[in-house]
């Protein structure tokens, strides 16, 4: 079982890591600052939270740690960990198809609503982890 303690961190490639689904009290930290932007990420067992600029990116239900997590126009990638099933939002580009990869399998095409967001599901159990991989189509 691995959790993000200081509740959002810089990696050595260039990514973020974030979150701490063990903690039974909310927990944030604002104006994180990584490659000239602002995040803020929010975290307890119930919800995970990361804005950027303040604008929503990722949130997840129940509380999740996700590890080297790095989003661009083109994709957006990172691994998470939760202590049971979670439900995942990002927020992407408005009415747009994307294919989505959960541990490497193709869960097929999915396109975001009026607002960009799409959600993504994963079957986790206690400190297991999955990669999620989200591309443009």
């Amino acid at each position: 079982m691995a959790v993000v303690e200081e509740l959002i961190r810089r990696e050595n490639d260039g990514t973020i890591s974030f979150g701490d689904y063990t903690l039974d009290q909310k927990s944030k930290v604002s104006d994180f600052e990584h490659n000239g932007d602002l995040y803020k990420v929010k975290t307890f067992k119930e919800i995970t939270k990361l804005e950027k600029n303040g604008l929503f990116v990722y949130e997840s239900v129940p509380g999740t740690s996700v590890f080297s997590f790095n989003a661009t126009d083109k994709d957006v990638y990172f691994t998470v960990e939760g202590s049971e099933d979670i439900q995942i939002t990002l927020e992407l580009e408005p009415e747009k198809e994307y294919k989505v990869f959960v541990d490497d399998i193709n869960v097929g095409k999915m396109k975001t609503n009026l607002g960009g967001k799409l959600v993504v599901s994963a079957e986790i159990s206690n400190g297991k982890q999955s990669k999620v991989k989200v591309i443009k189509l």
